[in-house]
């Protein structure tokens, strides 16, 4: 089994400010930004005793404080050894296909080879921010797959005359280290974007595990469109996303994760469940009504459910450390993936809870689930 410590980088000097989206820059004191990203981008790299660090890419809100994940993810090549590093994001369908490419491959150079390259399609309200049309969000991350792939492989300089990018000539420096290219990982939080990444031959990864049942249904038709693209997934291209907090006692942790969850979805969610409540009507994101319903019903439902009931269903892993060890057996024992990635700066959770948290996950909690 292995474990990914994933962080948003959130900025929690803020209350009923952060329901607006975009939310004023003015609400962020610059001064304390660099104690933030430096106190940050330490945790990250004390997370060498887990197998992968993880960061993202969020635009215009408190939620994440990283718009360029690459930067972070160079300061980590540069603070680990170990752990390989995975990029969830970039936000492909937003971005230059060819920065990307060039950006991914300095970062597998700069770590030896320790890459792993998410190509997301982002969340609705993103392409409000970067002025692109959502409904052609699919289209634009198919064919960017297409192209970074072509560009890390292609050793001669290529043309490129698509429907969404066009290129005279293309020949990065640097390629990858790793060959024939870092491996890829893309969301499949949902049937379609499950079936995206089987017949792009990645990773998926459930962003945040709501529902064990669904969380099944994705990971067999992953499986099931795999197999007919004539490749067969092993565990290690399962990754199950939560929030975990671990502290001495259960009491504990579920009063710090019931308070840091009533920020993240409160708080730093307010303003991104709404604006993505205003593109999801006037775009084709989802290409039905009734999963922009149900999407939309999820984030509601997610700001007030109560931390026991999320552990009674397996969405989180919160306790002390043997209470966590049981919940990721059972969590494993029915999905059968061979990766968490745990989140542990969950809204506005005190730091030295979240390290405290990575001293008991690495001392009492991963030697006794390593071996899943």
């Amino acid at each position: 089994m292995k474990f990914i410590f994933f962080h948003l980088m959130p900025w929690t000097h803020i209350t009923e400010h952060g329901k607006d989206w975009p939310v004023a820059n003015k609400y962020l004191v610059p001064e304390q930004g660099t104690d933030f990203y430096r106190n940050y981008i330490d945790e990250m790299a004390y997370a060498e005793g887990f197998d992968l660090i993880g960061c993202n890419e969020h635009h215009f809100s408190p939620y994440g404080l990283m718009a360029n994940p690459n930067l972070i993810a160079a300061a980590l090549t540069q603070r680990t050894s170990r752990a390989k590093i995975a990029v969830f994001g970039n936000l492909v369908p937003l971005n230059n296909p060819i920065r990307i490419a060039e950006e991914y491959a300095m970062l597998d150079v700069m770590s030896g080879g320790r890459l792993v390259a998410g190509f997301m399609r982002g969340i609705p309200h993103e392409y409000v921010a970067y002025n692109v049309d959502p409904s052609e969000s699919w289209g634009r991350l198919h064919e960017a797959t297409q192209l970074i792939i072509k560009a890390w492989t292609e050793p001669e300089p290529f043309g490129w005359e698509g429907e969404y990018y066009q290129f005279r000539s293309i020949s990065i420096w640097p390629r990858p280290r790793q060959q024939p290219h870092p491996p890829i990982l893309m969301s499949a939080s949902n049937a379609e974007s499950a079936e995206f990444a089987a017949r792009h031959h990645a990773k998926m990864g459930i962003v945040l595990l709501t529902s064990l049942p669904g969380a099944r249904d994705n990971i067999e038709i992953y499986k099931k469109t795999a197999r007919a693209a004539g490749w067969e997934p092993t565990p290690d291209d399962i990754l199950i996303g939560q929030h975990m907090c671990i502290c001495e006692t259960d009491d504990e942790a579920r009063a710090y994760l019931q308070e840091g969850c009533d920020y993240f979805y409160g708080v730093l969610g307010g303003g991104v469940r709404t604006a993505a409540n205003l593109v999801l009507k006037e775009s084709r994101f989802y290409e039905n009504a009734q999963r922009r319903a149900a999407v939309s019903q999820r984030r509601r439902d997610l700001a007030a459910e109560k931390i026991d009931d999320a552990i009674a269903k397996g969405a989180v892993l919160c306790g002390s450390p043997e209470t966590v060890v049981k919940q990721i057996k059972r969590i494993h024992g029915e999905l059968g993936n061979g990766v968490f990635n745990i989140t542990m700066k969950v809204g506005n959770i005190p730091d030295a809870v979240v390290r405290r948290g990575m001293e008991l996950f690495k001392e009492r909690v991963l030697p006794e689930v390593r071996h899943l």
